[in-house]
């Protein structure tokens, strides 16, 4: 187990920075340029400049309040409060809450030396702006996990290969129920990692729009939640018919087409072709066969659902 992780490492570094650099300057309260680095790191790109600009509107909308009030009003606990029951609603409205704390934090300065000269109201906004640039400046090294998501991603493709092989092997089988519980589990669970490591990927690009992962496991979520369905059905089923044997062999085919770039849609086409042999062959001959078909036809259906997502999911990547 890492004892220090890039983020801590980062929040450190960057804290002493946004001091050194304040006080070099001559800032003063250059303390609270670290302060605000250490809120400002974030986990994402994204998220850290959606943040820094938050913080750095809500700063302008508190020195500008608090310069109204503490000119009308002057420089005492009242008026602090005043100033935060017009603040705090006003930077909610215009959604800057999350520079509350810190711009809250940064009035206090002048609340302490009564003033609200030119020199004080540039002071805190500059104290603002150094803290939220070094943590930004340290926030465009991001660890990749690109690699993550790509071995997710194998082992998602396989682990539905290997459910589908199964369920074509038991509509040969004569197999009364599909019992594969803990494959469906750790497949739901890649899943859930998976899709949350995408959004992270993605926000890790600022000004590119990196949503392939998003939408690819976006997609096999889809898919699972079909394959569930299908796994339903062999409660059911309880006879082997010509039908099970043909949708068998192309369960199979699907199986071995799993992988990425497939478009689906010749899948699509035999399963149409499959459906359209179903109807040119004879009539169930009692109710049992009529109860057992059915439930092979909405098996059928569930697959052109799955093949559906995925040919869904490459058109509007090729667009």
């Amino acid at each position: 187990m890492k004892f220090i992780g890039h983020r801590t490492l980062k929040t450190a570094i960057g804290a002493a920075i946004s001091i050194i650099i304040s006080k070099n300057i001559g800032f003063e309260y250059a303390v609270s340029a670290g302060i605000i680095t250490i809120l400002s790191i974030q986990s994402t790109k994204r998220k850290s400049v959606k943040i820094a600009i938050q913080r750095v509107c809500a700063c302008i909308l508190a020195l500008l309040i608090a310069f109204i009030v503490f000119s009308l009003v002057g420089y005492s606990e009242i008026s602090f409060g005043i100033f935060l029951i017009l603040f705090i609603p006003t930077a909610v409205k215009f959604n800057v809450g999350e520079g509350i704390v810190v711009s809250s934090v940064l009035v206090s300065h002048l609340l302490v030396e009564q003033s609200v000269e030119m020199f004080w109201l540039k002071n805190e906004m500059n104290l603002m702006i150094t803290g939220a640039i070094v943590a930004l400046i340290l926030n465009l090294y991001m660890p990749s996990i690109e690699n993550k998501i790509r071995k997710d991603k194998m082992y998602i493709e396989e682990q539905m290969k290997e459910i589908l092989h199964k369920m074509s092997i038991a509509l040969k089988d004569h197999t009364v129920t599909f019992e594969y519980d803990d494959l469906f589990d750790e497949l739901e669970k890649r899943l859930q990692k998976a899709l949350k490591l995408s959004y992270v990927n993605f926000n890790n690009y600022v000004f590119q729009n990196e949503s392939y992962y998003v939408h690819y496991m976006e997609m096999r979520v889809k898919q699972y939640e079909t394959i569930k369905r299908m796994k339903e059905h062999f409660q059911r089923f309880f006879m082997t018919y010509d039908q099970a044997i043909m949708i068998s062999d192309f369960t199979q085919q699907v199986a071995n087409l799993l992988y990425e770039e497939n478009t689906a849609q010749g899948m699509i086409n035999e399963l149409n072709k499959l459906r359209s042999i179903f109807k040119e062959m004879p009539l169930p001959i009692d109710r049992e066969e009529f109860e057992n078909r059915a439930m092979l036809f909405q098996f059928l259906n569930d697959m052109e659902s799955f093949l559906i997502i995925k040919k869904e999911f490459r058109e509007n990547i090729d667009k």
